[in-house]
């Protein structure tokens, strides 16, 4: 077996909130990347993937565990691990030459060798000819290869990507890891092992050679999968489309069984809820009770049909089973027979049947609804709530479940919101404050 470039060995990491609480984001983490291999995180939304990635970095320090490069405890940034962000991250007034540069610039190489370097970077990213444009100029593939080159120019043992294909459209995105991997196979790039963050199942599948799923609230590795497949992969070949079936369970299961079962325990207030639109929930369902489906599809089969990436898909889906509208496990997806029951009824019966899911199965909605009706007004301010989410959650995300709550509950006709006021209250049968901001 090759040796482990960075390991991660019982880490933990918590945060804290500005009111002192402490929060944790990741609980004894081990991890390993060894030469030669590139490696791919999966997970949800609170599973620490960005974290990880950083930690790995030498970015952020742990508060559990070690972290070790090479056999040596790393404290600190490493000069020999090279990052790839989702945002490209460049200098919009410099030039890709010098935002290429930067790197060596810092570590004080001289002007001469630094732009022999930058300029064989930039070549070997595919962006030979375009040293003196900026980002502006450009578009967003390229951007993103600038940000690799950028990467790459310091030679770095470990390349850690975070997300770094999401922001592209999809054809970009597949072109450009299509490039990354073919540098890698050919042996022209310097590093020796790459991490990948994605929300991307296919795109882990066709990279990697090992899967790790992480759990989250807080993040863990659940499981991990080695990937044996020859390289190039074909993605709709039936050896990778049975992986992606088989990551796709994964991830799924043991989803929703809160919502079914009925001596299930029920999550916390500030648990996470799936960043899911009320509108793309309904049509996940309408498309689902429809033919071909007829109410059971594999998850895979239905992103195509619905045309829905995984970073959108799997939230709905969760979405959908923790409101016990469909029967999530296994990389299957199906209709339940209330979900069938919402789906065949018009306007008014899906809003109810939807609100009293809301109070079945969401404490924090159920938590509010109650809240409103002990005040003779109906009324409350949303801070309250705001703040004791705040003791579980940082500030965006407390915001986030909020406002996630607030507009299921709408939906459901459970409370109203007006974001002017920052009021919550009981339904009155007209919604003055307009959206939730």
């Amino acid at each position: 077996m090759a040796r482990a470039i960075l390991e991660l060995t019982g880490v933990g990491k918590t945060f804290r909130s500005a009111d002192g609480h402490v929060r944790p984001v990741l609980d004894r983490v081990d991890l390993s990347l060894r030469e030669g291999e590139i490696v791919a995180l999966l997970g949800p939304s609170g599973s620490g993937k960005s974290t990880l990635l950083r930690i790995l970095a030498g970015l952020l320090p742990v508060d559990a565990g070690e972290v070790r490069y090479r056999g040596q405890p790393l404290f600190g940034p490493a000069r020999a691990i090279g990052m790839v962000f989702q945002s490209f991250a460049l200098f919009p007034w410099l030039t890709v030459q010098q935002n290429v540069e930067l790197g060596l610039e810092a570590r004080g190489m001289a002007r001469a060798a630094r732009a022999a370097k930058a300029g064989a970077a930039i070549a070997l990213i595919g962006l030979a000819g375009y040293e003196g444009a900026l980002p502006r100029e450009l578009s967003g593939g390229m951007r993103q290869r600038v940000g690799i080159a950028r990467a790459l120019v310091t030679e770095p043992d470990v390349l850690l990507m975070d997300e770094a294909f999401s922001a592209l459209d999809v054809l970009t995105g597949e072109r450009l890891r299509e490039d990354i991997l073919e540098l890698w196979q050919g042996g022209s790039m310097p590093t020796k092992a790459m991490l990948v963050v994605s929300h991307n199942i296919e795109e882990a599948v066709v990279m990697a050679d090992r899967v790790l799923v992480l759990a989250a609230d807080p993040g863990r590795i659940r499981c991990q999968l080695a990937i044996q497949l020859p390289r190039p992969r074909e993605p709709d070949g039936a050896d990778a489309r049975a992986l992606v079936d088989e990551i796709y369970a994964l991830m799924t299961s043991g989803a929703g069984r809160a919502a079914r079962g009925a001596g299930a325990t029920r999550p916390a207030l500030a648990a996470r809820l799936p960043r899911a639109d009320v509108g793309r929930m309904d049509g996940l369902l309408e498309l689902l009770a429809d033919q071909p489906f007829d109410g059971h599809a594999d998850l895979p089969r239905l992103a195509e049909a619905s045309e829905l990436a995984d970073a959108d898909l799997l939230p709905l889906a969760h979405a959908l089973a923790q409101l016990g509208l469909v029967q999530l496990d296994s990389g299957d997806l199906q209709l339940s027979a209330l979900g069938r029951r919402y789906v065949d009824g018009g306007h008014g019966l899906r809003r109810e049947l939807f609100g009293q899911q809301l109070l079945a199965h969401v404490p924090l909605v159920a938590h509010i609804r109650h809240s409103l009706e002990q005040e003779a007004s109906g009324q409350l301010p949303d801070k309250p709530f705001l703040d004791l989410l705040r003791e579980h959650l940082g500030e965006a995300e407390a915001t986030d479940l909020l406002h996630t709550a607030v507009s299921w509950a709408r939906h459901g006709e459970v409370f109203e919101y007006d974001a002017r006021a920052g009021l919550l209250r009981l339904p009155t049968g007209e919604d003055e404050g307009g959206e939730a901001a």
